[in-house]
């Protein structure tokens, strides 16, 4: 069977967000265009990594381009409402590309789902009929930028940290290491 490539050239919107309670999160990014909606599950340390990628794609395409980069968005350009309900996935994501398109002077996105096959980096950014189905987004600079700034909260928005250990702490606490195998319990804030 074909690939299917959903393809958000000009997206409404393109976040990331999750659906659960922190320590039981799952975490979708979700592009909408026009009635069009696409959500993709994958870890939280992609979304993270995802992000960071992002802000160094835009660092290098200013100083290889001289490419208009801002280096921060407005807190208004910021979009802070939730995933658009229902949430259903797409696919989960197995690999990951981000380039730049020189031509419509946009950051391109690539998810590709999870498969049990080794992924040939050609089939990244690529119209092949061959390989993973994909989500590929186009985002402006500014939009990037965006989207890097949300998907950073909503990744440091879990569970906080253990001052001693810096795991996560449940609702119960945990049993720390530094503390001799001791249970921390969170304290109310």
């Amino acid at each position: 069977m074909p690939r299917v490539i959903h393809v958000f050239r000009q997206p409404d919107r393109f976040v990331a967000g999750t659906v659960g309670q922190p320590g039981e999160r799952s975490f979708y990014l979700q592009a909408t265009e026009s009635a069009r909606r696409v959500s993709v599950l994958l870890e939280k340390q992609q979304v993270s990594v995802l992000s960071e990628r992002i802000g160094t794609l835009l660092e290098e395409v200013s100083r290889r381009f001289g490419a208009d980069v801002p280096v921060s968005v407005p807190e208004d350009e910021v979009d802070t409402s939730p995933l658009e309900v229902p949430v259903e996935e797409e696919f989960r994501v197995g690999t990951m590309g981000l380039g730049w398109d020189a031509e419509s002077k946009n950051v391109v996105v690539e998810l590709l789902a999870v498969t049990e096959e080794e992924i040939d980096e050609s089939v990244v950014l690529d119209d092949t009929d061959e390989g993973p189905d994909a989500l590929r987004v186009f985002l402006s600079p500014a939009g990037a930028r965006a989207f890097a700034t949300r998907a950073e909260r909503v990744v440091g928005a879990g569970r906080r940290l253990c001052p001693l250990c810096t795991q996560p702490l449940d609702a119960s606490g945990h049993v720390c290491p530094r503390q001799n195998g001791y249970r921390r319990v969170a304290s109310p804030e």
